[in-house]
């Protein structure tokens, strides 16, 4: 990047793979990286390709999913600003990326190749020691999400998607947080039919916890997110 598109996007991104680096090391960082766009709906990088770039995004937004050997789609998790992935380009040994990631809404991102990444985690450790946090983080989540799937019911599962997405890509609006997601997404993250998710989500709805409009969800009173018998699949 230019001097300029550095000083640019230091003044407008926060991410924790930059947490602890000096003012000279953050622009070395940021200087060997290229600054690209990717409109909504761009699969960005894919499961079982060549793990040759990383990518930080600096405003829009992304999710990871995964796709199963029938074809079904399966969605991960959101990614936010200031989130980083495709993190395995970072591996000593060349591998391949675990999930592919899609942008979900027009992206600006930053792009390291492989050799860049590599060099400029050696040269500034912490590099190393943020990517571990947040590879941490991920699977803190992926073991959530999977005692959520053996061991809690259809509507708890889809409150605690909800408060996540709230926490995780949510904005605050005049009357609530406004979280942009659909009902089939929903279904899709929370391993639900979307007949399932709606029944739920016009539940929640009448009881004043959310307001679901097309495309989003207004999460009102996410303490009236209460799992009644009523809403077991």
């Amino acid at each position: 990047m230019t001097v300029a598109q550095v000083a640019a996007v230091r003044a407008q991104i926060k991410s924790t793979f930059f947490e602890g680096l000096a003012p000279a090391e953050l622009n070395a960082v940021l200087a060997g990286a290229r600054y690209s766009r990717f409109p909504a709906g761009t699969v960005v990088c894919s499961q079982g390709m060549p793990a040759d770039r990383m990518f930080l995004i600096v405003t829009g937004r992304a999710r990871y999913f995964v796709l199963t050997p029938q074809g079904t789609k399966i969605l991960l998790f959101w990614l936010p600003e200031g989130e980083v992935f495709g993190g395995m380009a970072m591996h000593h040994h060349p591998t391949d990326y675990i999930a592919s990631t899609e942008t979900i809404r027009d992206s600006t991102v930053l792009v390291w190749d492989r050799p860049t990444i590599r060099r400029l985690a050696m040269r500034y450790p912490r590099l190393l020691d943020n990517g571990l946090i947040l590879a941490a983080e991920y699977l803190t989540f992926c073991v959530a999400a999977h005692i959520a799937l053996t061991c809690k019911t259809a509507a708890e599962r889809l409150a605690a998607i909800l408060l996540n997405l709230a926490q995780g890509i949510g904005h605050m609006a005049p009357n609530g947080i406004e979280i942009e997601v659909s009902n089939e997404e929903l279904a899709q993250a929370a391993n639900m039919t979307h007949f399932t998710a709606s029944r739920l989500i016009n539940q929640w709805q009448r009881r004043g916890a959310l307001i679901k409009t097309r495309g989003k969800i207004l999460l009102r009173s996410p303490e009236k997110l209460i799992v009644t018998e009523n809403e077991s699949e």
